[in-house]
């Protein structure tokens, strides 16, 4: 079949979901090591100086959950959320297709559905109050950090759509399957 018949805005869709994808994992990523050398600072402050920071204390938290809540869908896009990659990797390419797609379809945006629906009133009742830290000298912006509930459903959901729009074109013949596997080898 010719690959070149797809609809260039399916192309387009993907590209664009999986940038999405790039940008967040590779703007959090750097947070990492950040949050590395100020929990060494606060051990550090702690044990040798007696000094105690909260807010330092709950600003590696909050790096911690951007790392985590933005880093969701890039890990999905690479591949690395847990699956029974023993069965998964012996499968054929369209049987591996299938699998993407009824995962995105069954539990992938169902949970992210889920997530985002269900913290929506906890996040929106945080932003009516201004939620700040319960620990005196903490952070303040905990309504922030709880926003991040819902973006990260919106951003898993986006890279599932992204996972089954690959794994769509690929099972009608729209993409050939060495496109679909040097995907799948660029995530490991």
């Amino acid at each position: 079949m010719n690959h070149t018949s797809a609809p260039a805005s399916s192309f387009f869709l993907l590209r664009w979901l999986d940038a999405i994808a790039e940008f967040t994992g590779n703007t959090t990523a750097w947070l990492t090591g950040i949050m590395v050398i100020i929990a060494c600072i606060v051990v550090g402050l702690r044990h040798l100086l007696g000094i105690g920071s909260i807010a330092l204390q709950e600003s590696v938290t909050y790096m911690h959950a951007l790392v985590f809540m933005l880093g969701a869908a890039y890990t999905l896009k690479r591949g690395g959320h847990v699956r029974v990659d023993i069965v998964y990797r012996r499968m054929s390419v369209r049987k591996r297709a299938w699998v993407d797609v009824l995962g995105s379809l069954l539990f992938t945006l169902p949970l992210m559905i889920f997530i985002g629906w269900g913290s929506w009133e906890f996040v929106q009742e945080s932003w009516r109050i201004n939620e700040g830290s319960a620990n005196s000298g903490g952070m303040g912006g905990v309504y922030l950090l709880k926003s991040l509930l819902p973006l990260m459903a919106l951003s898993v959901s986006l890279q599932a759509i992204a996972e089954l729009l690959r794994s769509l074109l690929l099972l009608m013949n729209i993409i050939p399957e060495s496109e679909f596997v040097a995907q799948e080898e660029s995530s490991c």
